[in-house]
């Protein structure tokens, strides 16, 4: 059919449409129905250095955002450029069926649904609740009891990528929760990310981005501690990256998210390690996977010290900076 119009040209198109048979018309109905119901508001909480670039995103697709943030000026951009500003995140569950928040622990994403402005005091039956912040999988599990007890569904879904995939849309996104709204849930975040992978059930998400930051933080330990004995025993920084990255010892410590001021543009070494994932972050992951590690049992020899070095690195000035930071952290400490 749609070849046949194509050889007909714009005056039989027009014939075409004013006499197309009613099912047509009925289908293409339904099309733009389904259509203009994946663009209503979709709530979003939590416009820090993560959540802001990816609510942007959903903006480039079309998506008109509700949004809220503790801190009103990270707002301001947004309701700028037209989009809803409301005072709390119960404002957000009372203006849109759809809310993704990305928040910093799990004490803050308590508060932002059961608080008493929380998102549950006026959550719809049948929203979708998606909770990109990354927590202890013990409290997502018991936020999914609370929002099912209100018919609505709830699914983890914390990021890996940083905020250079953030911005460009090419996070990865690990998904706990019901299966069969894993589809509903992709539709969003396939907006923001590259990868989206469905791990199983509500607190799955969480468990796969705890042992992910708990390796990342050790590879970045590890990349710090190389390229510092490298430039101590006198090779030039840019070489000896240059040489791990097409070696054995290659990661995306060293290659993409390089710890050493002047080795790469583009990332937080690169100014002053500011921007980027926080060290205090890193500390709490690294403290959730502790929590996880001791109540299952599970020997976390690296993961341990990594914890203990970042806990170190906040106490010592380094908490707002970049956790790549612990390289310049490493190289002013003597007492290793």
């Amino acid at each position: 059919m749609a070849a046949s119009l194509q050889l007909r040209g714009a005056a039989s198109g027009l014939w075409y449409w004013s006499h197309r048979p009613r099912w047509v018309a009925a289908s293409l109905a339904a099309v733009c129905s389904r259509s203009m119901a994946s663009k209503t508001p979709v709530g979003f909480i939590g416009l820090g250095n993560m959540g802001n670039p990816m609510a942007k995103n959903l903006m480039k697709h079309g998506y008109p955002l509700v949004i809220y943030d503790v801190f009103p000026d990270a707002c301001k951009e947004f309701q700028e450029a037209g989009e809803q500003v409301v005072s709390s995140p119960a404002d957000v569950a009372e203006k849109a069926d759809r809310i993704i928040t990305m928040l910093p622990t799990s004490i803050n994403t308590v508060e932002v649904y059961s608080g008493a402005n929380g998102i549950l005091k006026k959550v719809k039956k049948g929203s979708l609740l998606i909770d990109s912040s990354t927590i202890d999988p013990a409290v997502s599990k018991e936020l999914s009891k609370e929002v099912e007890k209100m018919g609505a569904v709830f699914m983890d879904a914390p990021v890996s990528g940083g905020v250079g995939a953030a911005r460009s849309g090419n996070l990865t996104f690990m998904v706990g929760g019901v299966e069969d709204e894993f589809a509903a849930a992709q539709e969003l975040l396939g907006c923001m990310g590259a990868n989206v992978v469905y791990c199983g059930a509500v607190g799955t998400g969480q468990a796969a981005k705890i042992c992910n930051n708990m390796l990342l933080a050790i590879s970045m330990i590890g990349t710090a501690e190389a390229m510092n004995l490298g430039i101590r025993l006198g090779l030039d920084p840019k070489l000896l990256a240059k040489i791990l990255n097409m070696s054995s010892g290659r990661c995306w410590s060293s290659d993409t998210y390089n710890p050493v001021p002047g080795v790469m543009d583009g990332v937080p070494s690169a100014n002053n390690y500011e921007g980027g994932f926080g060290a205090t972050l890193m500390a709490k992951d690294l403290g959730l996977a502790q929590d996880s590690a001791t109540s299952t049992k599970s020997p976390v020899l690296l993961g341990s010290l990594a914890h203990q070095i970042y806990r170190m690195m906040c106490a010592k000035g380094y908490s707002k900076k970049d956790f790549s930071a612990v390289f310049q952290f490493l190289r002013e400490e003597e007492t290793f």
